[in-house]
């Protein structure tokens, strides 16, 4: 894949532009609504094993199926911000969805309530999700979206390390109350709200013409060969990459104590947060590429740890590099979409792109716990790095292919 030599992900040298206001507001509003999300998501494993009873395939099916959820609605909130014009409103929508669905945890008393809470959860996030990065690359400078991006991913992952921490320290303080913890949730998700409906301005979109419906095939045209790459790299990240709930499940196999279980998603998205903003920097200099490939290489090295290694220090190297590997990527994959779509189709190209990996989510996920269960914790990892490994040969390919 050839980067032109004008366009932000070339190896050159640019004077870097300063990110606005409202980026950050967008950062605190995904780092608060991940605080909520995460208080409960990184116990929620261990809650429906230890407390409802649930096997590890009921785990990667609930998983999976939310995930894939979220991923595929994102399709049709960011066409349609694309068809009215304005992505706030139904950013609105999305995270107070989130946040209503937080109770619904705590009153759960079986498996098939957990899974409407995901469901509804991820129904809001999916609204919020197309919409909102398509704000953030509305509001950045071109020659900055990698940073924007990078800050906005950075900050999210704040909150997805400091979720699990106070989870921990709840479970601790409270004698693993699991409920009493989900009641927690509930503050931080309707202050990520307010953040939003005050902190945030969105800019005025001139329009291009009469509004017309995105998800026509002559509008879909519009979008270039570069983005249709940028959307199958995205499926292939995500057949490879199943969900962190097996982080945790690999944790508590070997010999983890429950009440320290978000241990696990904390330094996984320390080391995330860590990386993402410097990667994002990145994204904007060198070849978009190059940093696909280290990242997935890091990825296949994650996941040959946590299946072969001995003790805690394999785990411990398994999820730092899965954490590193999320940080040199996830924001890489926005900036290419950003890049690629053009301006009046970014909240539907962020739609497809994400329709595609959800789809693949899923049945990784589904596919992981299959495997967990009949062959093995290790067997999981081993098959997520042979699909890594055929990932970063086509984008190797791919890379040779086009000089």
């Amino acid at each position: 894949m050839t980067v032109p030599p004008s366009s932000p992900g070339a190896s050159h040298t640019t004077t870097p532009a300063r990110l606005p206001a409202a980026i950050w507001m967008l950062g605190f509003v995904s780092l608060l609504m991940d605080v909520s999300s995460e208080l409960i998501h990184s116990l929620l494993p261990v809650f429906l094993v230890t407390s409802l009873g649930a096997g590890p395939f009921i785990v990667g099916l609930i998983e999976g199926a939310a995930e894939a959820t979220a991923l595929i609605v994102k399709i049709f909130s960011g066409a349609l911000s694309d068809y009215w014009g304005k992505r706030k409103p139904l950013a609105m929508l999305g995270y107070g969805l989130g946040a209503l669905s937080k109770p619904l945890f705590a009153l759960a008393a079986g498996p098939g309530m957990v899974l409407a809470a995901r469901l509804i959860d991820r129904v809001g996030k999916g609204i919020r999700g197309a919409p909102r990065d398509a704000l953030v690359a509305d509001i950045a400078p071109p020659e900055a979206r990698g940073a924007a991006f990078g800050l906005r991913q950075a900050l999210d992952t704040v909150g997805a390390f400091c979720g699990p921490l106070l989870a921990m320290g709840l479970m601790l303080a409270w004698q693993n109350d699991f409920r009493a913890v989900f009641w927690v949730a509930i503050i931080p998700g309707f202050l990520s709200v307010a953040l939003l409906l005050f902190g945030v301005k969105e800019p005025a979109h001139a329009p291009a013409g009469p509004a017309t419906n995105p998800l026509r095939r002559d509008s879909l045209r519009r979008l270039p060969r570069a983005y249709w790459w940028v959307v199958t790299v995205g499926a292939l990240f995500a057949l490879a990459r199943f969900s962190e709930a097996f982080l945790v499940l690999r944790a508590l196999d070997a010999g983890l104590a429950v009440a320290y279980a978000p241990l696990v998603l904390i330094a996984m998205n320390v080391v995330y947060s860590l990386a993402a903003y410097p990667f994002g920097k990145l994204a904007d200099r060198l070849n978009h590429a190059h940093l696909l490939a280290a990242g997935l290489a890091i990825l296949i090295l994650a996941d040959l740890a946590l299946a072969t290694g001995a003790g805690w220090l394999g785990l411990g190297t398994g999820i730092v590099l899965w954490g590193l590997h999320m940080g040199m990527t996830q924001g890489l994959l926005a900036t290419m979409v950003a890049h690629t779509a053009p301006a009046p189709l970014r909240g539907t190209a962020f739609g497809f792109f994400n329709l595609v990996s959800g789809i693949a989510m899923l049945f990784a996920s589904a596919v992981a716990g299959l495997l967990w269960e009949r062959a093995g914790a290790a067997w999981t990892f081993f098959a997520g790095a042979l699909l890594a490994a055929v990932a970063l040969a086509i984008v190797l390919q791919r890379r040779r292919s086009t000089g």
